[in-house]
């Protein structure tokens, strides 16, 4: 599990080689487990979850706790991106794989009381309870929007900051997620993700085994 943060150039990233595995089966695959995560967050899983997760990953657990515990119940990141830098009052903030939106709301908190959070997710179920507690906490700067990253529903240019946490090793296609990253971050703004990285080459047959993809 590793942290990263960088700094937008003009620079793009060359095009995308086809994907190991079928896209749209990898997506529904994503969709089905996460919905459970949704769903029924106290079941076992092969990754942590909710508040034991928060904690094993550094989070600052006095804002955490200024969640109800259905925002971290779900949470299922895999390490903390604010470690990275601080979000700050006024930032416009696009988090990626927003999930039941966790990251959304402390970077909410943060940007408070001016800045804007726009969380992006393709699973209805994690849309549906984060759009909830969104409206419960009355979190007016934090909006959840329906999408896929490699085609982010966000205006070029409106976000300071990208946020992401054990997601992008999820989508098929990498290159085209951080292209619309960089896309919709303005010059000089800032991402930061955590995710999982694989320092050795990974065998042909496992790159199109979708299980290993989504497990």
């Amino acid at each position: 599990m590793r942290t990263s943060q960088t700094q937008t150039t003009d620079r793009q990233f060359g095009g995308s080689p086809e994907s190991p595995v079928d896209r749209k089966e990898l997506r529904a695959e994503v969709q089905e487990k996460y919905a459970a995560v949704a769903l029924a967050p106290e079941d076992d899983y092969h990754f942590h979850t909710g508040r034991y997760a928060a904690e094993r990953c550094r989070y600052d657990m006095k804002a955490v706790d200024v969640l109800p515990s259905v925002a971290v119940e779900s949470f299922a990141g895999v390490a903390n991106p604010f470690d990275l830098r601080s979000i700050q009052p006024g930032e416009r903030i696009v988090d990626l794989g927003s999930g039941s939106g966790f990251d959304s709301f402390l970077a909410g908190q943060a940007a408070w009381p001016d800045g804007q959070v726009i969380g992006i997710d393709m699973t209805t179920e994690m849309l549906d309870k984060s759009r909830s507690i969104a409206s419960t906490i009355e979190a007016d700067n934090v909006e959840f929007r329906h999408g896929f990253l490699e085609e982010i529903p966000v205006d070029d240019g409106w976000a300071d900051v990208v946020i992401s946490n054990g997601v992008i090793n999820l989508c098929p296609d990498k290159l085209q997620t951080f292209n619309e990253a960089w896309r919709v971050l303005r010059s000089g703004g800032t991402m930061q993700f955590a995710d999982i990285a694989n320092g050795k080459d990974v065998p042909a047959e496992a790159r199109h085994n979708i299980d290993l993809w989504t497990g």
